[in-house]
């Protein structure tokens, strides 16, 4: 297996974790190259890491680099749409952090653009889907011994959140984790959301409404509830139970330790998600740059995954400003029953 050198678009938080695990932590990997809106930071994430990679003056420059096998684009969502279409011109194995577009019909243009390749070059990353706990569950559900899935329950919650977090921004930056990883664990497309908007936290800003419950129902029948509460106070807590006809299997809040003293038992909480899901991250983008190393073509979320979630995110952003139930449109039936390349496979 090959060396896969990586160009990589966006060096803020996500953007530098995601280097420091290629260069430090995972193997078959090398980033040679780095860009970003500010060349400032890019510069300083080259020399805090001690990158032994290229600074490019632009995504443009960096994409048309003949000897960059693959791409890691962790920029803002908004700029998604743009650099992914750019790299598959360019003929570049894409991993894209999530969002795919923040558009159903940027989704479109991108995996439109993917087809016309003839193969499967982009990875999304929904990183729950290579998460242990998340795999275990999903295996659970799978082996039929609790029966059918009836109702699941999540809760995503942080600590707290600056100014610049909106109320729609629960939906696109945070529960379209959850919006991809139910539809994985149970199998089933989603058709219709509710949102409801519990008393509100004196924490939140005036452009933020939290804590929101998002109600979803799917083509079978099944029921999530989803609670997404951003300035919970007290850390970062992600929890999944779903509930089936013979049996409840849930995740719960991940032990960090027990603590016993003076009269109480007490278990200190993450306080972020680079914490939580450190080995889902890990796993993700050793599982991308093993498949682009062998020649094979990327075996994670797909364009399509990409895709659905933006589209019932879009609908989950209606219901919040209406208030009544949404219709969630149903993906585009070519993308999913022809399923060509292997994509938006549950």
């Amino acid at each position: 297996m090959v060396t896969v050198r990586i160009g990589v678009i966006g060096t803020g938080a996500i953007g530098t974790e995601h280097i420091r695990r290629v260069e430090q932590r995972l193997s078959g990997g090398k980033v040679v190259a780095v860009t970003d809106i500010s060349l400032d930071a890019a510069r300083r994430c080259i020399n805090a890491l001690q990158l032994d990679a290229r600074l490019y003056d632009s995504e443009d420059d960096l994409l048309q680099d003949p000897s960059i096998d693959a791409v890691i684009i962790a920029s803002s969502g908004p700029a998604h749409e743009g650099s992914v279409l750019k790299a598959i011109d360019a003929g570049k194995y894409v991993f894209v952090e999530k969002p795919l577009a923040t558009t159903v019909n940027g989704c479109l243009r991108i995996v439109q653009a993917e087809e016309r390749t003839g193969k499967r070059l982009i990875q999304v990353g929904f990183m729950r889907r290579y998460d242990p706990r998340y795999m275990a569950l999903k295996s659970e559900i799978k082996s039929g011994r609790y029966g059918a899935p009836l109702i699941v329950r999540c809760v995503h919650r942080n600590a707290h959140v600056d100014e610049r977090y909106t109320t729609e921004m629960a939906v696109l930056d945070t529960l379209i984790h959850e919006i991809d990883v139910i539809r994985w664990l149970i199998g089933d497309e989603y058709v219709s959301v509710q949102v409801l908007y519990p008393r509100g936290t004196r924490y939140a800003h005036a452009r933020l409404q939290d804590p929101q419950i998002f109600n979803l129902v799917t083509q079978s029948g099944v029921v999530i509830t989803a609670e997404v509460f951003v300035n919970c106070q007290y850390g970062y807590d992600i929890q999944c139970e779903v509930v089936c006809e013979d049996g409840v299997i849930s995740i719960t809040v991940p032990k960090l330790l027990d603590i016993f003293r003076t009269g109480f038992r007490a278990q200190p909480l993450m306080q972020d998600w680079k914490l939580r899901f450190a080995e889902a991250y890990d796993a993700e983008l050793q599982d991308f740059i093993d498949h682009v190393g062998r020649g094979d073509e990327p075996a994670g979320p797909s364009s399509v995954d990409g895709y659905i979630a933006t589209l019932v995110g879009e609908a989950c952003v209606l219901a919040q400003v209406s208030g009544e139930w949404v219709t969630i449109p149903r993906p585009e039936e070519d993308l999913i029953v022809k399923d060509s390349l292997g994509y938006g496979r549950l």
